[in-house]
C-alpha cells in the first residue's frame, strides 16, 4: 500500500508541474496587452512599460516561467497587479466559499443517490425503479445553471422562501445560503450516482459469493449493506474524483448566478481583466484540487479493493 501511495503522489506532482507549465503558456498566448486592459486606453507608453516591468512581462519566456516556478517552490504567487495583496492571501480568501458550496452539493446528493440506487437494483424494474430512472436521466440532462436561474426565480423570487444572493452571515445563514446553489449543483449528480450505483449494484448482486450469502439465509439487506455495496461504491469515488473539475466549473456558473463569493468568480473577473498573476493563482490552486482529488479517490479504491494496487 505504502509502495503504491509514493507512486501516486509522484504522479499527482508531475502532472501538477506539467498542467502548470501549459496553462502558464496558454495565459500568456491569451490576445491583447494586459496593461492596456489594467491601463485604459489613456496610458502613456511609459505607464505601459513600467507594467510590464512589475509584471515581468518584459522578459524572455523561458525566463518568466522559470521565475514563476522558483517562486513558487518559495509558496509565492505574487502579487495582484490592482491591490498589490499577495495573490495567495486573496486566492484562500475564497476559496472556502467554493470548497463548502461543492461538498453541500456532493454530499446531499450522495445521501439520496445510493439509497435510490441501491433500492433501485433490489426492486429492479419495479414501479420506483422505472420512476427513479425516468427522473434521474432528467436530472442529469438539466445544465446546472438551467437549475439554478429556476430555483432563483422560483424559491427566490416568486415563493421568497430562501435567500438569492450572497453567503450570508454566521452558520446558519451561510447553510441557508446554500440550499439553493447546492440544490443547483447537486441535482445532476443525484442522477449520475444513483444510476452508476444501481448498475454496479445489479452487477455485484448476481455475483457468486452473494448467491451463497443468500443460501445461508442472510437477509437481504444486510447482504447489500455489508457485501454488495462496499464493491458497488468503487466507481462511484473513482466518479467523484475525476468529477471535481466539472464541480468547480459548475461552481464557475452558480457562483455568478447567485453573486457568491469564490473562486470561480474570482477567475472570471480576473479573466476579464487581464489579471495574470490572478489568473495564475486561482488555475494552480484549482488544478491542485482537481489533481488531489483524484488521488484521494484512487487510494480509497486501493483501500476497498487491493486488486487496484497492482493496476499502477
Amino acid at each position: 500500500m505504502w509502495l503504491y501511495f509514493l507512486k501516486r503522489v509522484a504522479l499527482a506532482i508531475a502532472i501538477i508541474a506539467i498542467a502548470v507549465t501549459l496553462l502558464f503558456v496558454m495565459i500568456r498566448a491569451m490576445p491583447g496587452d494586459p496593461a492596456s486592459v489594467l491601463l485604459g486606453p489613456r496610458a502613456t507608453p511609459e505607464m505601459k512599460a513600467q507594467l510590464h516591468e512589475q509584471m515581468g512581462l518584459d522578459k524572455p519566456f523561458i525566463v518568466q516561467i522559470a521565475t514563476f516556478f522558483g517562486e513558487l517552490l518559495h509558496g509565492d504567487l505574487g502579487f495582484d497587479v490592482f491591490s498589490q495583496r499577495p495573490v495567495a492571501d486573496i486566492v484562500f480568501e475564497q476559496l472556502p466559499y467554493t470548497i463548502e458550496l461543492i461538498l453541500v452539493s456532493i454530499l446531499w446528493a450522495i445521501l439520496i443517490a445510493v439509497p435510490l440506487g441501491c433500492y433501485s437494483a433490489m426492486r429492479r424494474n419495479s414501479l420506483i425503479d422505472l420512476v427513479a430512472g425516468v427522473v434521474t436521466i432528467a436530472a442529469i440532462a438539466i445544465p446546472s445553471f438551467v437549475v439554478a436561474v429556476y430555483a432563483l426565480m422560483i424559491f427566490a423570487v416568486t415563493l421568497r422562501w430562501l435567500p438569492a444572493i450572497g453567503a450570508g452571515n454566521g452558520f446558519w445563514d451561510g447553510l441557508i445560503h446554500l440550499i439553493l446553489p447546492g440544490f443547483a449543483i447537486g441535482i445532476g449528480w443525484v442522477g449520475y450516482i444513483s444510476r452508476l450505483v444501481r448498475a454496479s449494484m445489479l452487477e455485484i448482486l448476481s455475483e457468486n459469493h452473494i448467491r451463497m450469502a443468500r443460501s445461508f439465509g442472510i437477509p437481504e439487506w444486510r447482504i447489500v449493506a455489508r457485501y454488495a455495496l462496499p464493491l458497488a461504491i468503487l466507481p462511484t469515488v473513482t466518479i467523484l474524483g475525476v468529477g471535481i473539475a466539472w464541480l468547480l466549473s459548475s461552481a464557475v456558473f452558480i457562483e455568478v448566478v447567485f453573486a457568491r463569493p469564490g473562486i470561480g468568480a474570482l477567475i472570471v473577473n480576473a479573466v476579464n481583466s487581464r489579471n495574470y498573476p490572478i489568473v495564475m493563482g486561482t488555475v494552480l490552486v484549482t488544478t491542485v484540487l482537481i489533481v488531489a482529488a483524484t488521488t484521494l479517490s484512487d487510494l480509497v479504491n486501493a483501500f476497498l479493493d487491493p486488486r487496484t494496487r497492482e493496476k499502477l
